[in-house]
């Protein structure tokens, strides 16, 4: 097994690539070990040490490292860790992750048509630089997103809300006003 490597957009994030399959279907997001209970994967990568976060695509492992790590000293060890799980056969996820929050309402028109927009336009492009962003509400023309993977606390982040995500947004639906983060 070949895992190749790329960097992103935040440096303290890198991009894993197995050469497999992933996940099947949408993203998930393991900002802490707690959070990584529902994967084998998951926990195995922040069993290395060292490590911040985990996400994954679908066909891909993003890895953020704790502000003291270097990546020449850690970056071995989650290498192994990825041949390893897959090796083992086991399962990269137990149960199933969402992509987008439900929004029910008077705006539903307007918040499928975001959807649409971030899953057609946006996500694809975030992806490739190791992340994802994700619906999570509108409110009085604000849209509210979940960044995640190397999108989490990348220094450009900002700027892809903003000159980006939400000029896009703004320009293909006159309702939205404005784009924010919000923490997972």
């Amino acid at each position: 097994m070949f895992i190749q490597t790329e960097s992103t957009p935040n440096p303290a994030t890198l991009k894993f690539l197995p050469g497999q399959t992933v996940l099947e279907l949408g993203t998930a997001d393991f900002p802490s070990l707690e959070a990584a209970e529902k994967s084998p994967l998951a926990k195995r990568i922040f069993a290395t040490g060292q490590v911040a976060g985990v996400f994954f695509g679908t066909d891909f492992v993003t890895v953020t490292k704790t502000e003291a790590a270097e990546w020449q000293h850690i970056k071995p060890a989650i290498l192994g860790a990825i041949m390893e799980h897959y090796q083992s056969g086991a399962a990269v996820m137990d149960g199933e992750q969402a992509a987008h929050a439900t929004h029910d309402g008077p705006d539903g028109d307007i918040v499928r048509q975001i959807k649409e927009l971030l899953d057609t336009r946006v996500r694809p492009a975030v992806a490739q630089d190791g992340g994802d962003i994700t619906f999570h509400g509108f409110d009085r023309g604000v849209v509210y997103l979940h960044m995640k993977g190397a999108c989490a606390g990348c220094p450009s982040s900002t700027l892809t809300l903003k000159m980006g995500i939400e000029n896009l947004l703004r320009h293909y639906i006159p309702e939205v006003l404005e784009v924010r983060p919000v923490a997972a």
